[in-house]
């Protein structure tokens, strides 16, 4: 399984200044509300548009989305971004995806056979969508970082699959029963795991939801909503960090490439070419960005620019303005 907290390195020594800005969980509500992310538990039945929609009507938004669409049928992790947050949710799409499911054959075969074949579909495998996708119907790669057997009943088999994003479990379920001669099918599906969300982070519910922001506007009382809905900046816990001093940050909100003289420290697993989290000192996400060198490179800059910035996600004005004065 993924670890989500990764070493930090300092590049340079820097002061926060805590007159503009604020640490994510001491937002003002509105501000916290506006820039947050929740962790819903999806029921069988609506799609995920659907719940989408649910959320906006509750929390009175003009706008929401979710990280990672789930079928109809299928239960569990369904992380939802509220307002400014919904951009951040497109940063979801390349992390990691745990599912508990339940694979039904359609003959009988002996359990020994049934494992022998689990480890084959294990590492790199081959997939073609199924043929209602949102994709194109093409033969492709994917990783299974883990598939194990958790129990086997009759011609049941539940399982749980740690997997590359875009894995499609029912077409892993369908190969795995061709590979045994037999067949088979998906029956039940449960998404554990999105990214850096699980079932023991904030998992909440509809209902959940919709109390929390009745104490709110009822009773005046936000700690429920609080803890409900989650910081931005959980939406990017499996990116690496690159931690800017205050004095770079408006330059970023503008547009600006990263160099090295704006940076404070960094996580030791960046890697060239692959996408990290722009974070100031108080841990707000200001954008994401491009990473034009290794870590081992970059511990070696003393200039230039390090990192192509992508998305911004900071409003522009957050921080003062500190180049060209």
């Amino acid at each position: 399984m993924m670890i989500f907290m990764k070493e930090i390195v300092m590049k340079s020594k820097s002061k926060t200044n805590y007159e503009y800005g604020n640490i994510p969980a001491k937002r003002p509500i509105t501000d916290y509300l506006n820039n947050g992310v929740i962790n819903l538990d999806k029921p069988s039945g609506p799609t995920s548009h659907e719940i989408d929609s649910y959320v906006k009507r509750i929390l009175s938004l003009e706008k929401t989305g979710h990280g990672g669409t789930l079928d109809p049928k299928v239960t569990g992790i369904l992380p939802i971004g509220l307002s400014s947050a919904t951009r951040v949710m497109q940063l979801l799409t390349l992390a990691s995806k745990e599912y508990v499911a339940v694979m039904t054959l359609h003959d009988d075969v002996e359990e020994e056979e049934i494992y022998n074949i689990f480890n084959e579909f294990q590492g790199k495998i081959y997939q073609i969508p199924p043929v209602k996708s949102a994709v194109k119907r093409e033969l492709r790669v994917r990783n299974i970082y883990n598939s194990e057997i958790m129990e086997i009943f009759k011609r049941n088999i539940l399982f749980k699959i740690d997997c590359e994003a875009g894995t499609y479990v029912r077409t892993y379920c369908h190969d795995i029963g061709e590979a045994l001669g037999v067949g088979a099918h998906m029956a039940e599906l449960r998404r554990v795991r999105a990214g850096p969300f699980d079932e023991n982070t904030n998992l909440i519910t509809l209902q959940d939801l919709t109390d929390a922001f009745y104490y709110w506007k009822e009773e005046n009382d936000e700690s429920y909503l609080r803890n409900v809905v989650m910081p931005m900046e959980k939406a990017v816990e499996h990116l690496p960090k690159v931690i800017i001093k205050d004095s770079a940050v408006e330059a970023i909100c503008n547009g600006a490439n990263l160099a090295s003289g704006g940076i404070t420290s960094i996580s030791t697993d960046i890697k060239k070419y692959k996408t990290v989290a722009i974070e100031t000192m108080k841990g707000e996400l200001v954008a994401s960005a491009q990473s034009l060198f290794s870590f081992e490179e970059i511990l070696l800059s003393d200039s230039g620019i390090l990192f192509d910035s992508e998305k911004v996600f900071m409003k522009p004005g957050t921080y003062p303005k500190m180049w060209g004065e």
